[in-house]
């Protein structure tokens, strides 16, 4: 085959992907946009989730293709955060016997994946999508059972998880192989992205579906194998996901699935010399150890940590917007989204109004099981989490924050036998003090006043973290000029700071993260290393 050949070939594959993938991105995107009018269906919930159930089922790890017990012989429970005394089953307490099964296993599989088919692994992703749009709607219901957030949000989840692999195996088809242009007549060149071997997939607890979907379809796709380990609040729906990728036909050995303590697991799946990559999502202090413990062998490293998300108001801004988009980005899910709005700042001359508008929209929520229709906050996930918020709520008052509204835990027969809590709004809060911060990861707003625009970007900025933040204006000078000075990784004009498409990259910047970002073009060029190939003619 000579260069011309070589070229024409190289370009009518880039042409045809390009062709082939336009009009199913395009419907990605419009996909992810009706994620925010999503509806609860008629279905009877209560008659399906909260059926009699006799013995709690215990689940199995997923190793080689095949479910097992963990060597331990120990199980963990995994209550409803809404009713504690519903058990949803036992899990593996996993040792790290069991863990090297795992990473042995994937290490097995990888040379066979990583050289098949890229189609084939596409066909296996399309099926995947298909069997999470027939099970969304049992998939919601156990999502909101375990991790606590209204069935409407689970809904959004599992939609916006959707569109996520739908993305990435798309990108998969653009990005790794890429046509060059040579300095010489008699070379063709190129560049290639191959998969790295057997990457650790750690995930949250508060978005259990979309997280593993946004890390483990481009991992994946990219030809790595995979050990993913879903958070101890949350392993049934990790635990569904895999089924539903070996339903779709992945090979036994390319996932395995393996639950229990991060402290008895969770080093040797970032310091074991197999592992060429760890992607994580979770709080800053265990992104740290994991930096740590994988530059030792070389390992990439991918993490998405905490954020103490501004969102900036200014005096010109739509108030009745900005007090709605505030309180739902620090109310949904409780308040447990990475980039939930925790401060918000705004204008002396605005401040008392604003404040008005935002208790207004705070007293409308309505706290309860996720399960129930009316139900607007679910409870936070469990009770570690739900003393981690009140001692934060004592702690501002302490520090002088005047709490205006909210900040107790729930009871009665409603809530006796869940982790419900009021939403919270503080004002008079000094940037400086703890709850103006440090990540709360609950539904508590601190409110801040400043004088100017200039204070506002600076009180915004002023935190260890960068992950997202947001301005409320009709200037659009000032809009501009926060858009470029706001140390975040994520910032917003006029939405809410929670708001994200899978098309662009998502992570945060400070302490909020390190490595190339989940998602758009990056989430699977971190799955990869590059690879340039120069051919002579001659």
């Amino acid at each position: 085959m000579n260069k011309d050949e070589i070229l024409t070939l190289l370009e009518g594959v880039k042409e045809e992907a390009k062709e082939k993938y336009k009009a199913e991105i395009k419907g990605i995107f419009g996909s992810y946009v009706r994620d925010e009018a999503t509806e609860q269906s008629d279905i009877d919930v209560k008659e399906i989730a909260m059926s009699p159930t006799g013995q709690a089922k215990t689940y199995l790890n997923f190793i080689a293709g095949k479910w097992v017990k963990s060597e331990s012989g120990k199980t963990f429970t995994n209550p409803n955060p809404a009713d504690f005394e519903e058990v949803l089953g036992l899990f593996q307490d996993s040792t790290p016997a069991d863990l090297e099964k795992a990473i042995a296993s994937a290490a097995s599989a990888s040379e066979n994946w990583r050289s098949g088919s890229l189609s084939e692994r596409e066909e296996i992703f399309r099926r995947a999508v298909v069997l999470l749009e027939q099970r969304k709607e049992k998939l919601a219901l156990e999502l909101t059972r375990e991790e606590g957030k209204t069935l409407q949000e689970s809904h959004q989840e599992i939609q916006s998880a959707i569109s996520e692999m739908r993305f990435q195996v798309g990108q998969a088809r653009r990005f790794l192989s890429e046509p060059g242009t040579s300095g010489r007549k008699d070379v063709v060149c190129y560049s290639v992205r191959q998969p790295l071997g057997v990457v650790s997939v750690i995930t949250p607890w508060n978005f259990p579906v979309n997280v593993p979907c946004r890390k483990i379809t481009p991992a994946l796709m990219a030809g790595n194998t995979v050990v993913f380990k879903p958070a101890s609040f949350t392993p049934l729906v990790g635990l569904r996901l895999v089924e539903i990728l070996t339903e779709a036909g992945i090979p036994k050995g390319v996932v395995n699935f393996i639950t229990g303590r991060g402290s008895a697991i969770g080093n040797q799946m970032v310091a074991h010399p197999l592992v060429k990559a760890v992607s994580f999502t979770g709080s800053t202090e265990v992104g740290v150890r994991i930096c740590s413990q994988a530059s030792l062998h070389l390992a990439k490293v991918q993490l998405e940590m905490g954020g103490k998300n501004p969102m900036v108001v200014l005096e010109d801004a739509d108030l009745e917007l900005a007090a709605k988009d505030a309180v739902y980005a620090g109310c949904a899910c409780s308040g447990q989204w990475c980039t939930s709005t925790s401060r918000v700042i705004l204008l002396r001359e605005i401040a008392d109004q604003f404040v008005s508008l935002l208790v207004d929209e705070v007293k409308q929520i309505k706290v309860g099981d996720g399960l129930d229709r009316d139900t607007t906050m679910g409870p936070v996930a469990g009770e570690g989490q739900l003393k981690k918020i009140l001692s934060y709520i004592e702690l501002g008052k302490k520090e002088g924050a005047k709490l205006i509204l909210g900040g107790k835990r729930l009871t009665g027969s409603r809530y006796d036998k869940g982790f419900f809590i009021e939403p919270a709004i503080f004002t008079e809060v000094k940037p400086e003090i703890k709850i103006a911060q440090e990540e709360i990861f609950g539904p508590v707003l601190s409110v801040m006043v400043v004088d100017s625009f200039a204070q506002a970007l600076k009180v915004a900025n002023g935190i260890r973290q960068g992950l997202s933040s947001s301005i409320y204006t009709k200037d659009l000078a000032r809009a501009t000029e926060f858009v470029q000075r706001s140390e975040a990784g994520l910032t917003h004009v006029n939405l809410p700071t929670s708001f994200k498409e899978p098309q662009l990259p998502f992570g945060g910047v400070k302490l909020s993260g390190y490595g190339p970002p989940e998602a758009g073009k990056s989430g699977i060029e971190f799955f990869t290393e590059h690879k340039s190939i120069y051919l002579s003619c001659r």
